[in-house]
């Protein structure tokens, strides 16, 4: 069975302020620039290990989610996140683009 595991806010409901509140966290920020290949991927994994508990991973999965930025997606006991990034470019154009930008320039 396949379906969202937590719902996701309309997209006319999310705000440029609620977004970069959820990116100013360094976390936050790694993970949308993971996600920004547009794929989905599970929420477990070594790709998330980036020296916090999973509890703490769970919470900014969470905060990303109900800003609008990502969308979890069930499918029997796999949990996938991805990017919303085509539904925020039209809200926000350019907005990620510059989040993921190298920032080493």
């Amino acid at each position: 069975m396949t379906g969202d595991d937590d719902s996701v806010p309309d997209m006319s409901g999310v705000t440029v302020v609620n977004v970069l509140r959820a990116v100013a966290d360094p976390i936050r920020l790694r993970i949308v620039q993971t996600l920004a290949d547009g794929e989905q991927h599970a929420k477990c994994g070594t790709h998330w290990d980036f020296g916090v508990h999973k509890s703490t991973m769970t919470h900014h999965f969470r905060i990303l989610r109900l800003a609008g930025l990502t969308r979890t997606t069930v499918t029997g006991r796999t949990h996938t996140i991805a990017l919303r990034r085509d539904e925020l470019n039209v809200r926000f154009p350019g907005l990620i683009d510059a989040l993921i930008e190298d920032n080493d320039r």
